[in-house]
Parts: structure tokens; sequence; C-alpha cells
């Protein structure tokens, strides 16, 4: 029963998979430059003349805002549908890129970043809600899971691209030809993009204001599987997340003794690693639902038993066997992460999932947010240990398991009736 399709479900197909890419671009050109100051951190010590605490604020800044607008883009997602907010997404975030070009402070480029994380804030859950228009529920799964894809080839484009840009042509040249891409996304969007596939238009909502929205937001909070699925976000993304978007280049050039190019090869492998990752989870989970949990649990204790070995290697280096085996590790820890939305996704509604999964979203970035800021203040205050500046990351694992612990039992008995409701809905269907 979990294979068949609802009589609701959106057909799927050729049209869906090519209107979902174009939604899927706007993202990846997104992560593109979310990801941008992974690889140019060192170059900012030197444009700005920061420390790392201020290098931090950077990426602190841009997630606090981003996380900060995921319930709203999930409010405006579900009243304005998708084109409308991918494509003021594409505008703000195209404007940071270029602002963060030709920034002639540190003032400066804080605001362009603020203006590019408050367009990534709208592509990601725009993205989701696209693909549970176009796409039957049974492909949730593995089209989440897609799109997360895009995103580490959108990180891959940064390590691999950005990286030599900024070293070969500088920095205002590459941040600035980096934005073309936005523009390019953009007229795309506005061109090619439906927010569903015709005869499965939304019915209209006839409530709007303050009171509508205040009840959407509580009523999917009241979910168990809303809160299951963002503290497994929460859990999971952000070793991974603090690792490519700021501190991992550092962390193996100053304390690892690597140089920059062996790192940016580092850095991709936990990209490669994310990709093929993304794939396995993606089938695991739409063909076994039972497996979510332990993926992602599992990904939290392998990532924590390796980080514990690097961190506490007894040489003043650890091996670079031992540094490839953690970047392939952190390659897991996006697709896990997905696996949040998979929780998420059938405890809520149609019209609520734009909301449940901007809630769902928040987790990851508010951990990365806490764990970028924890590792600059204690680099500044113990003159650069990376060991105890990057143990922050075990203290907001222990929180996450512990809150998923405590939810998966409420979450799995109100995911079990609300099945049971609609196999009995849709045996009342008339043929």
């Amino acid at each position: 029963m979990s294979g068949a399709t609802l009589p609701s479900d959106p057909p799927g197909g050729r049209r869906a998979v090519a209107v979902w890419s174009i939604g899927v671009s706007v993202y990846f050109v997104a992560v593109i430059f979310r990801t941008s100051l992974g690889v140019a951190g060192l170059d900012a010590v030197a444009r700005f003349h920061v420390g790392a605490s201020a290098l931090s604020t950077f990426s602190i800044l841009q997630l606090l805002v981003y996380a900060g607008m995921q319930i709203p883009v999930g409010l405006l997602v579900d009243r304005f549908g998708t084109k409308k907010v991918l494509s003021l997404g594409a505008v703000l975030f195209t404007l940071g890129q270029l602002g963060f070009a030709f920034s002639p402070s540190y003032g400066t480029a804080l605001a362009s970043r603020a203006l590019l994380g408050c367009g990534d804030a709208l592509t990601f859950i725009s993205v989701l809600r696209l693909g549970t228009r176009w796409f039957p529920a049974r492909r949730g799964p593995l089209v989440a899971q897609l799109a997360g894809l895009a995103g580490m080839a959108g990180n891959l484009v940064s390590t691999l691209v950005i990286a030599r840009l900024l070293h070969g042509i500088g920095w205002t040249a590459a941040f600035a030809g980096s934005a073309l891409a936005g523009a390019v996304v953009l007229v795309l969007t506005q061109l090619f993009l439906k927010d569903h596939p015709e005869g499965h238009e939304p019915a209209p909502s006839p409530h709007r204001g303050a009171v509508h929205v205040r009840r959407q937001i509580a009523a999917a909070w009241r979910e168990p599987g809303t809160r299951m699925g963002m503290w497994v976000h929460f859990t999971t993304q952000f070793p991974a997340m603090v690792f490519l978007l700021l501190w991992g280049l550092p962390f193996l050039v100053q304390a690892q003794g690597l140089s920059r190019a062996t790192a940016g090869e580092l850095l991709t492998l936990v990209v490669l690693s994310n990709m093929v990752i993304g794939l396995v989870y993606g089938q695991v989970v739409a063909r076994h639902h039972a497996a979510r949990l332990p993926l992602a649990l599992g990904t939290v204790g392998v990532t924590a038993l390796v980080w514990a070995v690097t961190l506490g290697w007894p040489a003043e280096h650890a091996p670079l066997w031992l540094l490839t085996v953690l970047c392939a590790v952190l390659g897991a820890c996006g697709p896990a992460s997905m696996i949040g939305f998979d929780f998420a996704r059938p405890a809520n509604p149609p019209e609520r999932q734009g909301t449940a999964s901007g809630i769902t979203n928040m987790g990851g970035f508010i951990a990365s947010m806490t764990t970028l800021l924890a590792v600059g203040v204690l680099l500044d205050v113990t003159g650069d240990d990376y060991a105890v500046a990057f143990s922050a990351v075990f203290v907001l694992q222990a929180l996450g398991v512990g809150q998923i612990l405590r939810l998966r039992g409420r979450a799995a008995r109100r995911e079990r009736e609300r099945l049971v409701s609609s196999r009995v809905e849709t045996l009342h269907v008339p043929a």
C-alpha cells in the first residue's frame, strides 16, 4: 500500500522533472553563493583584517537570517506558491553576492552576506514544496534527497570553481562573475516554472491574516513528527555544514599542516561523498520507511566517533588517511539531515507542508550557527586550539540525540494513526 498512488497524487513524469529541475537550479545557485565564503575564509581574513570570531560572524549572520526566515518562508510558500517566492529569492541572493564582491569594508560585507542569506532562505523550502506538488507522495524521500544532491553539487562548484577563480582573477571579479548565474536562473524561473500541474490546483484558503498564521504554525508544531524532523535535521546536518561553510579549510591547513590544494581536495571529498550517500539514503528510505531513524542515529554515531579519533590523535597532525575518512563520513551528514523532512512530511496535510518544512529546516541551521560561533570564540580564547574548539560538536550532538529519543515514540504512534486514516479515506474514494 505504501507504494500505491493516491487519487489526489500528482502524475509525475517528464514534465514534472523539467519544471522541478528549474526550481532545483535556483537552489543550486543559492548554495554556490552560500558556500563561496568557505573557500575564501583565509582571503577574507586578509581582505578585511579580522580574526577568527569576526570571520565566523559572516557565516553566523548569514545562517541567523536563514534560520529565522524558515517559518515565514514556509508560510509564504503555502500562501503565494513556489514561483513568486523562488523569484524573490533569486533577486536577493544575487544582489547579496554582488554586494559582497564590491564591499570595501567589513560592515558592508556583513550586510551583503545577510542579504544573501535572506535570498538563500527562500529557496529550499520552495523546492521541497514544488516536489510535493509535481510528484506522487511515494517519490517524496527520493525527490527530497535529489534536491539535497543538487545543493551539494553547488557546494562542489564553490570548492572547485570559485576557489580557482578567487586565486586566478581576484576577489571582486570572482564574486561578481559568479553573480551572473543568479540572473540566469531568475529568467528561467520567470519563463518556465509552474507551481503545479493542470488539474492539481490547491484548494483556495478562505483564511488570511495573523490568526491564520498563528494557527498554521501551532498546528504544524503540535505534530510530533514535525518536531522529530526538526531535531533529526538539527543533530545530523551541522558537523558537515560547519566544516564546509567556514572552518574546514582553516582546520586542515592551520591545524593539520596540509597545503591549500590538498585541503581543497578533502573538501571536495565531503561533497562527493554526500552526493553518493544521498542517492543511497533516498532509495533506502523510499523502500524501507522504518530505516529512517537507524540511518539518522547511525550517521550521528559514526560522525562523533571519527571526530573524536581525529581530535584526540596523539601526534601533532592526524594522518592523511584519517582525515580522508573524516571527510568521507562528513559526507553522510547532509543526506541524514534530509531524513528529517521524511518525518515532517507524513505528519502534515498538503496545505501545511511549507510551514512544517520550514520548522524542520530551522534545526540544522540553528545548530550550525551555534557551532560556528562556539568554534570561533574557542579558537580566539585558546589560541587556535582546534581540538578544544571542535569539541562543541559533541555537545550539540548529545542534545539532539536526547530530543530524538524523547520524541520517537509519540511521532511513530501519530504517524501510524494518520496512515490508517488515509487508507480508510482512500477505500471510500469512488472509482
